[in-house]
């Protein structure tokens, strides 16, 4: 996501808790450095997300894109699982992303007023609209976890409110949900949970991170100035099963 915001001609201001991997990043897209900015902070620290905030807009005068992708958790079952995951998810996935549009809010009207509208992009997941299948987990421990799917949900009933209250100031506010798109790692250790989930999509391939670029591009530029509150999926066709 962003690299094709940068290949757009974005300046782009990357958050993580991780130093090491926001250097990463930095560092993979040296052709872009005068583009890129990082921040390291953890944005359920409400004082450290304004503050954040309050500098973008007194530097730039303006945000006219905010993603919400943050999210930490592990995978789960019903017995293994507990509340204070639940909380933790939550908190990470929903309240985070409430307190980031919140911060981002006068920057994100005054792009709409220069602009003619600002966005706001939430990622949830395909597990916000249908339950993950424990027949494809078996016995590999990754199991999709019931917080997870839970507050990602919750992220998209968010994503409809914000986008009702928020129309009159020209902030639009929406949603895409992505389906299987595990790290590389997952199919040497696990090639026939791999397989399995292949043979789930009707696609007949898993997502690869290029796949998300399109839609970021849309929902983030004027080409989609008419849309909020939606969603859309990224999955391949999982959710039309």
């Amino acid at each position: 996501m962003t690299k094709a915001l940068l290949e757009h001609g974005a300046h782009v201001i990357a958050n993580g808790r991780s130093s090491e991997h926001l250097e990463q990043l930095s560092a993979s897209l040296q052709e872009y450095k005068e583009q890129l900015s990082i921040k390291t902070f953890d944005v359920t620290d409400e004082k450290k997300l304004f503050s954040c905030f309050e500098e973008i807009h007194k530097k730039h005068g303006r945000l006219d894109i905010l993603i919400n992708n943050a999210y930490a958790g592990s995978a789960g079952t019903i017995a293994t699982s507990t509340g204070d995951d639940f909380s933790k998810a939550y908190n990470i996935g929903v309240i985070a992303a409430f307190n980031s549009v919140k911060a981002a809010r006068p920057g994100l009207a005054a792009a709409a007023r220069i602009t003619g509208s600002a966005s706001v992009i939430n990622i949830a997941s395909m597990y916000a609209s249908v339950s993950p299948d424990p027949k494809i987990y078996a016995e590999t421990g990754l199991n999709n976890p019931p917080f997870y799917g839970a507050a990602k949900c919750g992220l998209l009933q968010l994503t409809r409110y914000l986008a009702c209250n928020l129309a009159t100031e020209g902030i639009r506010v929406n949603a895409i949900s992505p389906g299987p798109f595990p790290p590389d790692k997952v199919g040497v250790e696990h090639p026939e949970f791999l397989h399995e989930l292949t043979m789930r999509v009707p696609m007949g391939r898993l997502g690869k991170p290029e796949d998300l670029s399109g839609a970021i591009l849309f929902l983030a530029s004027q080409a989609a100035s008419y849309i909020t509150g939606v969603n859309l999926p990224i999955d391949g066709g999982w959710t039309a099963w």
